[in-house]
């Protein structure tokens, strides 16, 4: 299972450096995202040396089917847009 990382987790005034939004392919409303919490996923960095950042699935986002996960440290701006699997 994969999914597209969206945007970073923020407010106004604050952008949470360790939270992103993540659409789920096949996850279309809340019901089927609230399934997702306590799953594991994981990005790789491009480039020569890939990196991987880990990260647990915490809340869904919204009625969309977007959820809510928190990653182990700061993600970088490059991240947006990329694919993150599922373990």
């Amino acid at each position: 299972m994969e999914g597209l990382i969206l945007n970073f987790r923020r407010n106004r005034h604050t952008t949470y450096p360790n939270h992103m939004i993540i659409g789920v392919e096949g996850v279309d409303n809340r019901e089927k995202a609230s399934k997702l919490v306590g799953k594991s996923i994981s990005w790789f960095s491009p480039g020569k040396e890939k990196k991987e950042i880990k990260g647990e699935i915490r809340a869904p986002h919204g009625n969309s089917g977007a959820v809510r996960a928190i990653f182990e440290s700061g993600m970088p701006g490059q991240s947006i847009g990329n694919k993150v699997k599922f373990n």
